[in-house]
């Protein structure tokens, strides 16, 4: 099995591209910035891996129109290796990851952009601050668990 998840934020807006064949298919690459749980040396400081990313179609259009520099996203797919030799006559060896699924992993207002309910239509009621979201008076009846 070969699937990837991983969770970061954009180093630079995403660069889009189309293929220049009968169906102009959109192709947006972009990095991934992943924070590191535990430091290789120990230290307080953070650190990060950064992950390059490639998504096709519908995908790299949804990429060019909302993400941004400095997103927070989510995203699953696989990962993908390769090699080419370059101008000078070096094999050089490629690894990514081919996004299936993105999604912004955090709302537009918690600084880094993105929207997670921009798909719905709908916005939260504001948080406790202890991790559940406050139900607005009156809408109780809907809820299936009364």
């Amino acid at each position: 099995m070969n699937k990837a998840i991983l969770m970061g934020r954009l180093t630079r807006d995403p660069e889009v591209r189309y293929s220049q064949n009968d169906t102009s298919l959109a192709i947006a690459r972009y990095t991934l910035a992943v924070d590191r749980r535990f430091n290789r040396n120990n230290k307080d400081e953070a650190s990060a891996d950064f992950i390059p990313c490639v998504v096709f179609g519908k995908g790299a259009e949804f990429a060019e129109k909302y993400l941004r520099k400095g997103t927070k996203i989510a995203v699953s797919g696989r990962i993908q290796t390769g090699s080419y030799t370059n101008k000078e006559g070096v094999k050089v060896y490629t690894t990514e990851v081919i996004v299936e699924d993105q999604e912004f992993a955090e709302s537009k207002g918690s600084g880094g952009g993105g929207d997670n309910f921009a798909s719905q239509g709908t916005r939260p009621a504001p948080s406790a601050g202890d991790g559940f979201m406050n139900i607005p008076d009156g809408i109780d009846e809907e809820l299936p668990f009364n």
